[in-house]
């Protein structure tokens, strides 16, 4: 047995409990007794408590049972290092073959998690945090199979970097679909925000966190005479528990350096403990450190700076000392239980290292980590190994730096750790750049920024823009990203503004278009938009003479689509641009270009009653970005937009899992941003279109769905969408004024598009109540709107409301026997169904009982076919009415007398 075994069985005392958790733990992923499942053990512990022992042991016990072990360890030195841990955790099991036998393991996520891992340099724009922890949670995934079954062990996890820390706590809650046990050790005072969910996540079989207590007298007792001698009195094991506090760490120390003394154990070398307990930890420590001499103590300096897994040579170089006085030191340190190892180096235990590197003088330890960085640099182990050191150091000025930093920002960004990225360039910032370099670091600092705080993102960007910038490509890339940045922000005017300048003052024909295609974009969304039809006729005459030649004037062509969809121009004018547009490409994940253009074209053959092409763009879109791996706000775009066009198209089931398949992921990007609000107001619709109406309410309620509603156009309008709520739910005065509202917001602009927006119809319905006639305008208005656009689906659904409104009955029938015909030849199912059972309902009332049956019985079907509970029920309660009541039987003789 090794002196470390020995040390690990003595510091293993009355941990039986712990153990025997983990046996039961082990027990159960490897199928003793039982179906194999797995789990989490976490345990918890202050500093030398024995978690490291515990889980060396868990390790042992695991391959002992056949059991693929996945080890990493968090290091204080390496917090800043994005994905420090996951790369131990997953790149041994993947870095062992070719390129290609990496590649053909990771499929499609070999772009997106390559880069994190180390296993490829990052190629085409970064994904996002979501997609890279997505790729994350299928690697290991992938591994938990086919290693099955496999034990995960996390130690010190209170030090691990942040990316990966926050990655395991949201996947650990899926160990248990798995053959896969994690465990996770951490000392709970010191566990960052970012890891909370493992406090509160429970581990096996429901119980909370193992938390570690220090040894009592006894075992502290045993302990003592395993290593000095059963004679050891109960006087000095009564002190070496005292001086301890029962830390078993400190209590092997204690008990080396009285072997190491040839001190007695008993009453008479009791009163030395105290002493030699305090050369263990602290102060004393480093005193027993400095007497080793100022060559070793720089060593020691050097490996603290340098953390875990020390290169003896790397350390060597830190230090200022040659090859072979480095090992003599590191012979020193290994004989003074302060260091371990001998190809890389460690020390004994984390308690040591901290006390190193705290001992290490200010000003040293600024020059040590900018020591490290250049001889990080030198050997080769790139700019993200370096960047850590440079962070520690002073600013001075020097291009060197913001060099480095920049290399490795750019880096951590193309892996997926935008945080880690922002760190680096602020840091270069302070650095300083060279004049002509800042507004390029601010660019690039802004860039990072840009998915966590679009507004601080703005902040950056003006900034740059008031730097003097040489390169005309750089300044257009600010303009374009500030626009962004403002249009995320609900800063549409502001977005339409910084691009309108920049057209203005472009020196380059090429780059004002370009601008001028971003400017129309976000006038497009702008629901403040002075004057809408002037920009209207601006966008016609320039989209009218470009040939689609580059994406630039694609988009243009795309969002001449769009304004003609919104203006109600007939759909062969629609869906002309739309087809312009598209040829040539239309690519949703390009690094630089927004997928906005791309969406609107889609949208505009879905309201086109095209719902196939816009199905077939949509596909094409998702798996852009999951190819990407964008799968934040772009993928939660995509499924609830897909969702949507299923809805107009009828397939109401798949709609409502799609669109909450699209809140999901919303939710995971964040509350109150303009992908949420899409994806409330689309399931809403979803939910009343089939009968759920206390279902939506309470989906608004939970979402604060009311004003005040985004700056932004949107599809459906979320004002619409409540005032159609609120007239499901019988508050008519209500949604009238609220729809009312949207008609004086949009009528000005132009946007007349009953398909798109058919707030007119929800009206007429809510003013029927109250203004019969009015609601008999407003309904009639809709449909001259709905024929100019010339799609059977909005001329069908404007006619069967305005049959609900008039008065006449002949009139209501001549007008949903158009609806049902022009629906009939739609797509757009649930409306065909919606029509059937009017048309139905009015047949039955008008008498004509026959024809009213077939139709209720077609309306029925249909409504089932879509999902549509609601109208189901309806439909059976019309049928039910046409069915005539049984006349009562005759009373018979005597019938009715009383009784007795």
């Amino acid at each position: 047995m090794t002196e470390s075994d020995s040390r690990d069985r003595r510091a293993l005392l009355e941990r039986e409990a712990e153990l025997a958790a983990v046996d039961d733990a082990l027990a159960a992923l490897t199928g003793a007794g039982g179906p194999s499942h797995g789990g989490l053990l976490a345990i918890a512990g202050p500093a030398g408590l024995g978690k490291t022992t515990l889980l060396k042991e868990v390790r042992a016990r695991a391959a002992a049972r056949r059991c693929t072990v996945l080890s990493a360890r968090g290091g204080e030195q390496e917090q800043q290092v994005a994905f420090h841990v996951a790369r131990q955790l997953l790149q041994p099991r993947l870095a062992g073959g070719t390129d290609a036998e990496v590649r053909e393991t990771l499929g499609s996520w070999y772009g997106i998690v390559g880069p994190a891992l180390g296993l490829c340099t990052a190629e085409g724009p970064p994904p996002d945090p979501q997609g890279l922890r997505d790729g994350l949670d299928w690697v290991l995934t992938h591994l938990a199979v086919h290693l099955a079954p496999a034990v995960l062990v996390l130690d010190d996890a209170h030090w691990a970097d942040p990316q990966s820390l926050s990655w395991l706590a949201a996947f650990a809650p899926r160990a248990d679909e798995l053959d896969l046990l994690i465990v996770v050790a951490y000392r709970p005072d010191e566990l960052p925000a970012g890891a909370d969910a493992f406090r509160g996540l429970p581990g096996r079989a429901g119980h909370r966190p193992i938390g570690l207590e220090p040894l009592t007298e006894a075992a502290i007792g045993r302990l003592v005479r395993q290593t000095l001698g059963e004679h050891a009195d109960e006087a000095f094991c009564r002190e070496s528990w005292a001086v301890t506090s029962g830390n078993p760490f400190e209590a092997v120390e204690l008990t080396a350096k009285v072997h190491d003394r040839g001190l007695p154990p008993d009453a008479t070398s009791a009163p030395l403990l105290r002493d030699l307990a305090a050369a263990v930890k602290g102060t004393g420590l480093i005193a027993r450190l400095e007497r080793l001499g100022p060559a070793t103590v720089r060593l020691a300096w050097a490996a603290a700076v340098l953390g875990t897994e020390i290169q003896p040579a790397l350390a060597a170089t830190v230090a200022g000392l040659g090859r072979e006085a480095a090992a003599d030191c590191a012979d020193r340190l290994r004989e003074a239980r302060i260091l371990t190892g001998s190809r890389t180096l460690e020390f004994v235990h984390p308690l040591i290292a901290t006390a190193v590197y705290r001992a290490i003088p200010d000003a040293v330890r600024v020059a040590l980590h900018g020591q490290a960085a250049w001889a990080v640099v030198d050997a080769g182990l790139g700019p993200g190994a370096a960047a850590r050191h440079l962070l520690e150091t002073h600013p001075e000025g020097d291009p060197a730096v913001v060099h480095q930093l920049r290399a490795a920002a750019g880096e951590m960004l193309r892996a997926g750790a935008p945080e880690a990225a922002r760190s680096h360039l602020a840091r270069a910032l302070r650095e300083p750049p060279p004049a002509n370099q800042r507004a390029a670091v601010l660019y690039e600092l802004g860039c990072c920024s840009q998915l966590l705080e679009p507004s601080t993102t703005v902040n950056h960007l003006r900034a740059a823009l008031e730097e003097p910038i040489d390169d005309p490509e750089l300044r257009d890339d600010i303009h374009f990203r500030l626009s962004q940045s403002l249009a995320h922000s609900d800063r549409l005017s502001e977005a339409a503004e910084v691009v309108g300048h920049a057209a203005r003052t472009a020196t380059s024909a090429r780059t004002r278009l370009r601008m001028q295609s971003e400017q129309f974009m976000w006038d497009a969304f702008r629901a403040d938009e002075p004057d809408s039809p002037s920009r209207s006729r601006r966008l016609t005459r320039l989209a009218d003479r470009l040939t689609g030649r580059d994406l630039t004037e694609r988009y243009i062509i795309g969002l001449r689509a769009w304004d003609a969809t919104l203006r109600g121009e007939h759909t062969s004018t629609v869906l002309r641009h739309a087809g312009r547009a598209l040829e040539g490409g239309l690519p949703w994940a390009v690094d630089g270009r927004g997928f906005e253009v791309p969406v609107l074209v889609a949208m505009t053959y879905m309201y086109s009653d095209r719902p196939d092409r816009a199905e077939e763009l949509f596909a094409t879109g998702i798996a852009d970005f999951e190819r990407q791996g964008w799968r934040g706000a772009h993928l939660s775009f995509g499924y609830l937009l897909l969702g949507y066009v299923r809805y107009r198209g009828g397939r109401l089931a798949e709609a409502e899992e799609l669109a909450r398949d699209g809140l999901r992921l919303a939710e995971r990007v964040g509350r109150g941003t303009p992908v949420q609000w899409y994806s409330v107001a689309v399931l809403i619709e979803i939910l009343l279109a089939r009968g759920r109406v206390d279902e939506a309410t309470a989906l608004a309620a939970e979402y604060a769905f009311r004003e005040p509603f985004p700056a932004a156009v949107t599809f459906p309008d979320a004002q619409a969408v409540h005032g159609e709520l609120l007239l499901a739910r019988g508050l008519h005065r209500e949604a009238a004024a609220v729809l009312s509202s949207v008609g004086r917001r949009l009528d000005p602009r132009g946007m007349r598009n009953p398909a798109w927006c058919p707030w007119q119809l929800d009206l007429a319905l809510a003013e029927a109540h109250d203004a019969p006639l009015r609601a008999r305008e407003t309904a009639l208005d809709a449909v001259t709107r709905a024929r100019q656009f010339g799609a059977d689906s909005a001329i069908g659904h404007a006619l069967r409301v305005a049959a609900e409104v008039v008065d006449d009955n002949d009139e209501a029938l001549k007008l949903l026997a158009e609806a049902v015909d022009r629906l009939s030849g739609s797509p757009s199912a649930y409306q065909l169904a919606c029509a059937l059972v009017a048309h139905g309902t009015a047949l039955r009332r008008a008498g004509a009982g026959t024809a009213a049956a077939a139709e209720l019985d077609r309306g029925l079907t249909a409504a089932r076919r879509c999902g549509a509970d609601g109208l189901a029920d309806r439909a059976l309660a019309e049928i039910a009415a046409l069915v005539p009541r049984p006349a009562a039987p005759a009373a018979a003789s005597g019938a009715g007398r009383p009784v007795g």
